[in-house]
């Protein structure tokens, strides 16, 4: 593990579940960690957890589902810091009816994958000057059953909350595949499965079904990911000398793993890059 001092991280959905156990991680080996969340209270105790790890650690507040907000974001990390080692972007929500953003973009979407699209770009140059640098990015195995339809990304025609998750996290997937595939040297980008953690804070926003079967399975032993168990990989991924040449790897904990076979069509990644530029505002051309 890398405990230089001197590395800054940004995690994202920091205030609770695996990112506030990934934050506490960063922080015991000496990183500055920035927390983001839309909670100011959650944002407190999770900024005292990293500092009594022995870390440092600010508190961001933002909701992510608003591209101006992820934008300003970005402003806030680039004022506050001069150096950025490793964006992870883990926060994630799974409503349980269809709801569309202020953008009017569907929400699981729009904070799963349009809001990681737009920081990381917002923030590459930034990560680019401090390499070598990371971004990781939180998905799921359940990516294997998304589907993407170009012409319903509203979800006009049915909403399914599973579906809607699973389509969220392929899309993460196929934006770290891109991604690697556009970097030059200096910053790498991965993608990490953590396991199904019922005590993450992702289903707070699920229907009631899904949210009283999450705390049934949390109670019961050996069903699920514990919330410790879950932020390894995504540590292992930031912080792991293994890690640091492994650009594009698809991890399940801590074991790089073959993602679904559609990360590799290129032509899937390049329609999904381009339309995701054009809904948050932003030039495809880059990196």
């Amino acid at each position: 593990m890398d405990t230089n001092p001197e590395r800054v991280a940004l995690v994202t959905g920091a205030t609770s579940g695996i990112g506030r156990a990934a934050a506490r991680r960063l922080g015991s080996i000496g990183w500055t960690v920035a927390v983001t969340g839309r909670d100011a209270e959650r944002g407190r105790r999770t900024v005292e957890e990293v500092e009594e790890t022995g870390g440092e650690a600010t508190f961001l507040r933002a909701d992510l589902a608003d591209v101006e907000t992820v934008a300003a974001l970005a402003d806030a990390v680039r004022e506050r810091y001069d150096r950025l080692d490793v964006l992870v972007n883990n926060a994630a929500c799974s409503p349980g009816e269809r709801r569309l953003t202020d953008d009017g973009h569907e929400r699981s979407f729009a904070v799963n994958h349009l809001a990681p699209y737009r920081l990381t770009h917002d923030l590459l140059p930034l990560l680019a000057a401090s390499g070598p640098a990371r971004v990781v990015t939180t998905a799921s195995t359940l990516h294997r059953r998304g589907e993407l339809d170009f012409d319903d990304l509203r979800l006009d025609s049915g909403y399914d909350p599973l579906d809607a998750y699973a389509r969220s996290k392929l899309a993460n997937v196929l934006f770290a595949t891109e991604l690697a595939a556009r970097l030059g040297k200096g910053v790498t980008a991965s993608v990490v499965h953590p396991g199904f953690v019922p005590g993450s804070g992702l289903y707070r926003d699920a229907s009631l079904s899904v949210r009283t079967g999450t705390r049934l399975a949390a109670r019961l032993p050996g069903v699920g990911t514990s919330v410790e168990d879950g932020a390894e990989g995504l540590v292992y991924a930031a912080v792991a000398p293994a890690a640091a040449t492994r650009s594009g790897a698809y991890y399940e904990g801590t074991r790089p793993t073959e993602p679904d076979p559609r990360a590799h069509d290129e032509r899937l990644r390049e329609r999904l890059w381009t339309q995701s530029a054009a809904m948050v505002g932003v030039d495809p051309d880059w990196p």
